[in-house]
């Protein structure tokens, strides 16, 4: 269980954005003035479109085409694979802050969804699924030397306290 969760914390806070480098937009992608679903739009962005990345705040990041400055979703982009985390942010604000409105000033966030519990009294092994996740496991050394390749370093990270 443990290793489960230290998985879920591994990628679910693997930096997504960095501020510095460069990046490509996905998909046609409106740029923005202002870090906002309805602040005015600048022009829109075909895809393909090589941006530098400025900064990044929550699910928006702010970038520089050549013709355009201005803030575009982060989910619009694909970094380069050379840029580097910079500014040592590991995406947890973006997580607990995917979207954001100007004027409304309201928040939208994303998290897991629990489950109630009918559903858990309800619930039924499914042996399939177990086999399919146990695909994705790896030892405890290939772990360690694709964690010594990444220059990533051992954190040790407390249960939470309270719960029951």
């Amino acid at each position: 269980m443990r290793n489960i969760i230290a998985l879920c914390l591994l990628l679910g806070f693997a930096p997504t954005v960095w501020a510095g480098g460069y990046a490509y937009t996905i998909r046609p992608t409106e740029l923005k003035t202002k870090p906002y679903t309805d602040a005015k739009t600048l022009t829109s962005l075909p895809p393909r479109t090589r941006v530098e990345v400025l900064t990044r705040q929550a699910s928006w990041t702010q970038v520089k085409s050549a013709s355009f400055s201005g803030w575009v979703k982060m989910l619009n982009l694909k970094l380069e694979s050379n840029v580097q985390n910079k500014r040592g942010d590991n995406g947890l604000r973006a997580l607990f802050n995917v979207a954001s409105t100007g004027r409304s000033s309201s928040t939208v966030t994303t998290g897991i969804r629990g489950l109630s519990e009918e559903q858990l009294k309800n619930a039924t092994p499914n042996p399939q699924a177990l086999q399919d996740a146990k695909r994705y496991a790896v030892s405890r050394e290939a772990a360690r030397r694709y964690a010594e390749e990444g220059k990533l370093h051992a954190q040790s990270v407390d249960y939470l306290q309270g719960g029951q």
